[in-house]
């Protein structure tokens, strides 16, 4: 194979909690992760001289190693002794430094398609750990779907009933979080209230929307939001929109609405756009393409990854 594309989609948490601290600074999360349909366009050709270019939509990003999904091509370069070199494009649709894990997706994409590039026939097993040597994140973005995140993010378990079809509304406040900075900031041994992942479990169970809103929860936002109130603003503004319930994803600044109706989706991310003056809002909906299960064959290799 010459070349090929992917599709690197984004990520929202249903629920995030933090339970712990190891000694080397790292917090243990449990969280319930999905995968939305937005992504980022992901191109791969082989080349013959011995480097990896990168090139992206956005101007400001770096394309040196300080790029993930340069570090992931150099990444499997080292490790499996690949002497071609790789273009890479990558047409960012995800909003970047936004808890969506835009460029842990696209870091993901890159060793899925160096994988098949190259013909290395790795496992998905094999490509999470992997994946995990260059983020906490970047697993559960190989795997993809309704996940249970644990530990500093290498324990996925995939959740026993897949989050119900519905739209989601993303919207970004135009400043960028640092992630370090908010776990940082966080303290975790006071907080009062965690979330319930095994009460979204079973409203996912059910198949009740509504039941699952009452059971979206983020420790984070307890970081964020005083940092940048307009994300409580945006919160509250999605559910008078009609979404069943709305949440910050990851670290933040993004909030996201869930919906059940495409249309009322539609109509509330242009009112989001407009009353706050904000670029990046997104309609899109849950992704269930590949849910983590569905996207292996028999051997465990990663085939579906579209």
């Amino acid at each position: 194979m010459r070349e090929l594309r992917l599709k690197a989609r984004a990520k929202i948490n249903l629920t995030l909690d933090v339970t712990g601290k190891r000694e080397d600074g790292y917090h243990l999360i449990k969280s319930i992760m999905q995968t939305v349909s937005l992504y980022d366009g992901i191109y791969m050709k082989r080349i013959r001289n011995n480097e990896i270019i990168i090139k992206t939509t956005v101007s400001w990003l770096p394309t040196d190693n300080r790029n993930l999904a340069y570090r992931a091509a150099e990444l499997m370069k080292a490790k499996f002794d690949i002497t071609e070199g790789v273009f890479i494009e990558i047409d960012k649709r995800i909003p970047v430094a936004a808890g969506l894990a835009g460029g842990s997706a696209d870091c993901a994409a890159v060793l899925v398609g160096m994988n098949r590039l190259f013909g290395l026939e790795l496992t998905m097993m094999e490509l999470k750990d992997l994946a995990f040597l260059l983020g906490s994140d970047i697993p559960y973005c190989v795997q993809r779907g309704t996940m249970l995140s644990e530990g500093v993010g290498e324990i996925l378990t995939p959740v026993k009933y897949l989050c119900p079809m519905c739209y989601v509304v993303l919207a970004k406040i135009p400043v960028s979080v640092s992630t370090a900075t908010v776990y940082q900031g966080l303290n975790w041994q006071g907080l009062k209230n965690h979330p319930d992942a095994e009460g979204m479990i079973q409203a996912m169970g059910e198949e009740d929307i509504t039941k699952m809103a009452g059971f979206l929860g983020n420790v984070l936002e307890t970081v964020t939001i005083p940092m940048y109130p307009k994300i409580a603003q945006l919160k509250e503004e999605m559910v008078r929109l009609g979404a069943e319930g709305a949440l910050m994803s990851g670290s933040g600044p993004t909030v996201f609405g869930l919906f059940k109706e495409e249309e009322k989706a539609k109509q509330a991310a242009a009112t989001m756009r407009r009353k706050f003056g904000l670029k990046e809002v997104v309609a899109t909906k849950i992704y269930h393409g590949n849910d983590g299960r569905r996207g292996e064959d028999g051997d465990g290799r990663n085939e579906i990854y579209h």
